[in-house]
């Protein structure tokens, strides 16, 4: 029941305070003595009574079922310095004959009345009991509140706190992706520069080589031009001729007084449509297709007036021929007559007269020197058969290798230019690296000469090859271009000197007055053969212009005399030059002894001593001044 649950509470209570600390004693029964004894006092109500009594009759009525109709207000216990009268307004005794509890059950009423005679002692600490559970409800509650009070200043400041860090947060993550905006907007603009400054690189190569396209197509048109002037002229000259020829005035010793006039008056006339034809070239500026016919067909009736002639010619020799063997029989019968009636008188011993040998300058070049040449050929043949296997094969695999080591070989000579700079050094290893066996990378695929037997060989001829093409080429057209290849192939040179000798017999062979020695023509020879050992090119039964023919030859010749004066700066400074100043003076003091060519000797002296003139005089002195007066005072006229 609730009242024992409440006793049972009050008895805790009291066992809390210092009258609940009862000392116990065994002999209290044996005694008779009553245990509470001593905290017995008369009955009297305490001033905590009525609050008591309101509280267990509220729970009371709230437990009984007849109480649900009405519920007793709750009262406030009274403080110890206030009188029970003023506790409540109602007392408990008059409540409880007021109240329905009256027809209560008489237990209950019972129960109620025995709380209201206890004892005023016990009905006191009843009543402090309830206080102090009432204050200590009340301070919980105030603590509770308190700490919802601070929970919440808590959750205020968490949530501050959380707001200012999202904030900061924010800001931070704002700034981030401002400055990762600057960045990307600098890398932007960086990539755009570079961009543009690429741009502008390529269109200024695109200007140089449209450039170096118009200067070739010009120098084109001009020899266009001027081979056309040539035709013109040599037709012109021919027409001159045969109409020479067929004047009646023009007699040869040989042929006999025949009357030429009709194939004089027919050549006039076909001179004058060909000088009208010309007066109206030149008034054009060049000729057109009809005029060309036109002067084919006057120098093809020309042609056939003069064949005519000839025959003419030829039935009148024929007939003075005949007349002279007559008479030259006659005259043999007149001298033998003579002869035998001249008396034998003896004849007086004539003196020979010793031949005036005049003495001047060679036509031909040294043996020794056309010894050496035809080493360096034979070296050059023996080395192309040592590789033939390499290029005659049609495997496809052993094709991928030739291109390759063929690539690997060519294209670093031709990356080297007059603005090549610091790549030389580069371009030199990439050589040196293939030449000695080692992997190199070209065109994105990697090559060796061991991946071939004949590989050495072959790059050995190709590279050789390369280096005299580029003087032919690229020292042509830009003079400044013979020092850096020079230097590159002097360095090759001195580590290998099988590539050396290769590139002597290549330039011998393209220019023959390197060696020097200009090559006689031999009977039976075709004369586009002839030329082509000349040095000049021939393509379709054509042959080359004379000023390009020159350049290509002053090209070879400034490569030449730059490489003998060149060292490469990071060899061996103890060992010699391969091929130094020596050959040098020994090429300019035999051209020197030549005969010189018309056009071909000028150019070429003038290009040698031009490129390799100041290290032969620093090397020379004196000697070389007087080749210079030499050249001056004697060489000048002869040519």
């Amino acid at each position: 029941m609730p009242s024992e649950r409440y006793r049972w509470e009050t008895l805790e209570a009291l066992k809390g305070s210092s009258k609940g600390q009862l000392s116990y004693s065994r002999d209290w029964l044996l005694r008779g003595e009553d245990i509470l004894e001593g905290c017995r006092s008369p009955p009297k109500l305490s001033s905590y009574s009525g609050w008591v009594l309101d509280r267990v009759i509220s729970q009371s009525l709230q437990e009984t079922p007849l109480s649900r109709s009405s519920t007793p207000n709750e009262s406030i216990p009274p403080t110890d310095d206030q009188p029970l009268s003023l506790a409540k307004t109602t007392s408990p005794a008059s409540q409880l004959r007021s109240s329905p509890l009256s027809s209560a059950a008489p237990s209950e009423t019972k129960v109620a009345i025995h709380l209201m005679v206890l004892p005023s002692k016990v009905t006191e600490v009843e009543g402090c009991i309830w206080m102090y559970e009432e204050v200590h409800r009340l301070k919980g509650k105030e603590g509770l509140r308190q700490r919802q009070e601070q929970q919440e200043q808590v959750v205020r400041a968490v949530s501050d706190m959380a707001s200012e860090q999202l904030k900061r947060f924010d800001e931070l993550k704002e700034l981030k992706q401002h400055q990762e905006y600057q960045d990307l907007q600098e890398v932007m603009e960086k990539s755009s520069r570079e961009a543009q400054g690429q741009q502008e690189k390529l269109k200024e190569e695109h200007r140089h080589r449209a450039k170096i396209l118009n200067l070739k197509l010009r120098e084109a048109e001009q020899q266009r031009q001027r081979q056309e002037e040539l035709e013109r002229l040599r037709k012109e000259e021919e027409v001159l001729q045969l109409n020479q020829q067929i004047d009646p005035n023009y007699r040869h010793k040989d042929l006999p007084r025949i009357d030429l006039s009709g194939f004089s008056n027919r050549g006039n006339q076909i001179c004058g449509l060909v000088s009208g034809l010309i007066r109206t070239t030149s008034e054009r500026g060049f000729p057109t297709q009809v005029d060309v016919a036109n002067t084919e067909r006057a120098l093809q009736e020309m042609r056939g007036l003069i064949s005519s002639m000839q025959q003419a010619i030829a039935t009148a020799l024929e007939e003075k021929r005949k007349r002279e063997e007559e008479e030259e029989r006659e005259r043999q019968k007149e001298l033998q007559k003579q002869e035998q009636l001249k008396a034998q008188t003896p004849v007086p011993a004539q003196h020979p007269r010793g031949k005036e040998q005049k003495e001047g300058l060679q036509v031909k070049a040294e043996e020794s020197t056309m010894q050496w040449y035809q080493q360096l050929q034979d070296a050059s043949d023996q080395c192309v058969a040592s590789f033939s296997g390499l290029t005659d094969c049609k495997d496809n695999q052993v094709k991928n290798i030739r291109m390759d080591l063929q690539k690997a070989a060519s294209i670093p000579v031709s990356q080297i230019s007059s603005i090549a700079g610091s790549q030389l050094r580069e371009i030199f290893d990439k050589i040196n690296n293939l030449l000695s066996g080692k992997s190199v990378q070209s065109g994105g695929r990697t090559v060796s000469v061991t991946q071939h037997p004949q590989g050495l060989d072959f790059v050995y001829y190709k590279l050789a090859e390369k280096f005299v093409k580029q003087g032919e080429e690229e020292v042509a057209s830009h003079h400044e271009a013979a020092f850096p290849i020079a230097v590159v192939a002097s360095g090759i040179w001195e580590l290998h000197p099988r590539v050396g000798d290769l590139i002597l017999a290549h330039l011998h062979k393209k220019c023959p007055y390197s060696v020097p020695f200009y090559p006689a023509f031999k009977e039976g020879t075709p004369i586009e053969e002839y030329q082509r050992i000349l040095g000049y090119q021939v393509k379709d039964s054509k042959v080359e212009q004379q000023d390009n023919f020159l350049k290509r030859m002053s090209g070879m010749i400034r490569l030449y005399a730059a490489i003998i004066q060149l060292r490469w700066p990071y060899g061996n400074k103890q060992v010699i030059h391969p091929h130094g100043l020596g050959h040098g003076w020994r090429w300019l003091a035999q051209m020197l002894n030549m005969e010189p060519l018309s056009d071909v000797t000028a150019t070429l002296l003038f290009d040698f001593l031009e490129v390799c003139g100041n290290a032969l005089m620093k090397h020379y002195q004196v000697q070389f001044w007087k080749m210079l007066l030499l050249i001056r005072e004697d060489y000048f006229h002869r040519s």
